[in-house]
């Protein structure tokens, strides 16, 4: 008989099945968890690192055009040190230095149509009833100081001293978006900045008499001494073509020491003259060095800084920092578009003046407090000597403009992406133009709340700051 052996089976009992389970859950947990932890803190570091450099872009781009304000060809803003200041024992300042106008018009303000985002034209009146001074009927006169620079303050509500937004006033505003959330439209309560200088790489070089070398020259009257007769163009390798200058386009003719703006015929033409609707004929500046050509329209650049609500692929709202050149229309000779973003995550954009007076004191102001030649407590602040042949005589509003000699820059950039695992804590920061938060506190404790803007909270916000010095001051 066969005898039958059998084996003996063994395993997990279900206590055990269990533990090892939860042991194994709780290791996977930890594993979740520090993954998290290391995804947020690389989103984090991330998004700090693209926040740092936009910022430092920004202030660099803002810091390139603030640089050149009032740059004029060849010279700075300072004349000769000839005026002193009312006060004895103060230090001299010089009269300002400015183009000569020439160009007059019956029907509208030759110079002013060559300009852009003006939000001033003659005679028109700004932050209360004084008005700026009238198109002059006799000429020629400096171009005054109101048209060199000019800022624009902005709360939740209103601008001063103007909107430069309203469009339906012709003299206050040249088209820039209206503040508000929606897309497309200027980020609320940022403020705005309009500066001019003239292109240091535009214009055509005036060859001197006997020169050798083909180019552009000039052309005195025979019969009037230093008189202008004719401009006459021949573009070297880097300079624009004739047909660059259009049709009613005023030309400004420089050199290291002086300039004047003036009305021409001929042009698209190689041979430009002086037309009728000038006060007088301008200089010749025959037999001066280093002299130059350029079309005022073109060349003389107006560069206005504003922040505009844009769209992320996520669906999230942002700020772009926006740079507007003559009027943001698009570029003819070059094709290029003259308003574009710089950077991105750019919620707050504020600026202070600094502005030396007529007695050599510095004040930084507001930009209404710089329109109405007032300080914080409502004092009047004397404006430094103005230019040789103003086009108004007495007290000219908005001639501080012209006394600016730093501006002080305040971004305020954020991640862009929402991270919603911050902590009330970390989403704390401080913005130093906000008088009331000179200390870290929560988005819903500064001026102008992210909520006011249309962005969220839950964002990762630094401050960044620059004093920038300006060529626009009486030294």
């Amino acid at each position: 008989m066969a005898s039958v052996s059998s084996s003996r089976q063994s395993g997990l009992t279900l206590i055990e099945l269990m533990v090892a389970m939860v042991l194994g859950l709780l290791v996977a947990a930890g594993i979740v968890t520090v993954f998290a932890s290391t995804s947020s803190s690389n989103k984090a570091q991330t998004q700090l690192a693209t926040l740092q450099e936009e910022g430092r872009f920004a202030i660099a781009r803002i810091k390139n055009d603030v640089g050149q304000v009032n740059s004029q060809y060849g010279g700075n803003t300072g004349g000769n040190a000839s005026q002193s200041t009312t006060a004895t024992g103060l230090p001299y300042l010089d009269g300002l230095r400015s183009p000569m106008v020439y160009a007059h018009s019956t029907t509208s303000a030759l110079l002013t149509n060559a300009l852009y985002d003006l939000s001033t034209s003659w005679g028109g009146t700004s932050g209360g009833t004084v008005a700026y001074p009238s198109e002059p009927t006799t000429g020629p006169y400096s171009m005054p100081s109101f048209l060199w620079l000019r800022g624009y303050d902005c709360s939740t509500t209103a601008c001063t001293p103007v909107d430069p937004s309203n469009v339906t006033n012709t003299t206050s505003g040249f088209g820039i978006p209206a503040m508000g959330t929606a897309v497309g439209n200027r980020v609320v309560g940022s403020a705005v900045l309009t500066m001019r200088y003239m292109n240091p790489n535009a214009g055509w070089a005036i060859e001197p008499s006997g020169s050798s070398v083909t180019g552009s020259t000039i052309t005195a009257n025979p019969t009037v001494s230093n008189e202008l007769k004719t401009i006459n163009l021949a573009p070297i390798t880097g300079e624009q073509p004739v047909s660059y200058i259009k049709a009613n386009d005023l030309i400004m003719l420089a050199n290291y020491s002086s300039s004047e703006i003036f009305a021409v015929t001929g042009q698209t033409s190689a041979t430009l003259t002086p037309s009728t609707a000038n006060y007088s004929v301008p200089a010749a500046m025959t037999g001066m060095n280093a002299v130059k050509v350029f079309d005022v329209n073109r060349d003389f650049q107006t560069v206005t800084y504003y922040l505009k609500v844009v769209q992320l692929s996520n669906g999230t709202n942002t700020g772009a920092l926006m740079r507007r050149v003559n009027g943001g229309s698009s570029n003819t000779v070059t094709g290029e578009s003259s308003e574009y973003e710089l950077a991105r995550g750019v919620e707050r954009l504020d600026f202070k003046y600094g502005v030396l007076d007529n007695n050599g004191e510095i004040h930084f102001l507001t930009a209404n407090q710089v329109d109405t030649a007032t300080d914080a407590s409502g004092n009047a602040i004397s404006c430094p000597p103005g230019e040789s042949n103003p086009a108004a005589t007495g007290a000219i509003k908005g001639c501080l403009w012209r006394a600016v000699q730093s501006i002080e820059v305040d971004l305020l950039m954020d991640g862009q992406i929402p991270l919603f695992t911050l902590s009330a804590n970390e989403e704390e920061y401080t913005y130093s133009f906000d008088s009331t938060t000179t200390a870290l506190a929560a988005p819903s404790s500064h001026a102008v709340k992210p909520s006011d803007q249309g962005f969220p909270d839950q964002l990762l916000r630094r401050e960044f700051t620059a004093m920038i010095a300006t060529r626009n001051f009486n030294p």
